[in-house]
């Protein structure tokens, strides 16, 4: 089976009775990944029926979302406050941090269950007992089941903040589908390709969300979103930022082993040694971009937390950051966010072993590499 942009498109039409992807810039970045996937990932028949369905619903979201809008044109008039975005290297703790800021009422979260399915739009009565819920949990638990390396090194609950990877997939622009192939046409075009419409999208499926479903400050998070801030900020003129740190020399070799492993579910392909420097540039382009950002539209827009600080006094890092760019932290968010921090152990998650060596990297190599940011 060789991937189609034009079947996938069919595929999702079929699949939800209906026409209408909106804005068509999405194609470029189906098409692209499509190339990429059937050119450069070496993708295994398992792999290949992964990517199918994946895709597939992506667009079939998208199509959901559209209509939604067609029905309830309403939903446009919807204001988003905020967000606050957090941001860092990957494996620097941002997880921790998204999970901390979502224990906080005063926040509204992307959640795993309904990025995966945003529609029909949630509802304040039963976001707690939605269907999609027992859904999102029978994925994860069929996911770990076949890779049960997963558990330990990302862990994922269907309830639970997660990544806005969905939100920017269903305009086909996001550095995310590395994770699952090697595709470095792919990721060349997209680390460079103009982002406006896709954060304008990712806004309009926020709008969708919140309008049955507040609150309306949100809080967000991935690291990919370093690549475009100034396209993130003209979709979100009041976005603020917690940067997340930590040794890039323990980050490097924790997103080599995650990719690493997650190419493995699709791919006979071994890039082990070609994985760190790709990785290496990749995120430094990163960093040096959200610097140069930072640099230019006020340092009080960002708060800065060390991965060292979160794992001591998660409570008392959170509440100065938020403090540093301008968000209360009312005794109500202290205890919500204590409560959730008392019952989860840092660093209970994401402790797997791994070598730099093991993907071409040397860690003084790394630091020396990223001696500007630290």
């Amino acid at each position: 089976m060789t991937l189609d942009a034009g079947d996938l498109e069919s595929e999702a039409r079929q699949k939800t009775g209906l026409d209408d992807f909106g804005d068509t810039m999405f194609r470029e970045g189906l098409e692209r990944l499509v190339r990429s996937f059937n050119e450069e990932a070496d993708l295994t028949e398992a792999g290949e029926v992964m990517q199918h369905m994946r895709l597939v619903s992506l667009l079939s979201a998208r199509l959901e979302v559209e209509d939604t809008y067609r029905l309830s044109p309403v939903i446009d008039d919807e204001v988003i406050e905020g967000p606050v975005f957090v941001i860092g290297l990957p494996r620097t703790g941002t997880t921790a941090l998204s999970q901390l800021v979502a224990a906080d009422p005063q926040f509204r979260s992307l959640r795993m269950w309904e990025s995966s399915s945003p529609c029909p739009p949630p509802e304040s009565a039963t976001q707690h007992s939605d269907p999609r819920i027992a859904d999102a949990e029978a994925g994860l638990a069929m996911m770990y089941e076949m890779f049960p390396l997963m558990a330990s090194m990302h862990h994922q609950e269907a309830t639970t903040a997660t990544e806005c990877q969905d939100l920017l997939g269903m305009s086909f622009r996001t550095v995310h589908f590395d994770g699952f192939g090697h595709v470095p046409s792919y990721l060349d075009w997209v680390t460079d390709c103009d982002m406006r419409g896709t954060y304008q999208y990712h806004r309009r499926v926020l709008q969708l969300l919140q309008w049955h479903c507040p609150p309306r400050l949100w809080h967000l998070k991935t690291p990919v979103h370093m690549f475009a801030l100034d396209a993130l900020l003209e979709a979100y003129p009041e976005a603020r930022f917690l940067w997340s740190h930590r040794d890039p020399a323990k980050v490097l070799g924790s997103v080599c082993s995650l990719i690493h492993y997650t190419r493995s579910w699709g791919s006979d392909r071994d890039d082990s040694l070609e994985l760190g420097p790709e990785q290496l540039d990749r995120w430094w382009t990163a960093i040096s971009r959200a610097m140069e950002f930072r640099s230019r539209v006020g340092d009080e827009r960002f708060a800065d937390l060390a991965f060292a600080d979160l794992q001591v006094d998660p409570v008392g890092a959170l509440g100065r950051a938020l403090e540093k760019i301008g968000i209360g932290f009312p005794d109500a968010s202290r205890d919500a966010v204590a409560r959730w921090a008392g019952s989860h152990e840092p660093g209970s998650h994401g402790q797997h072993s791994y070598e730099l060596a093991d993907f071409g990297l040397e860690a003084e190599q790394v630091r020396a590499r990223f001696a500007p940011y630290m």
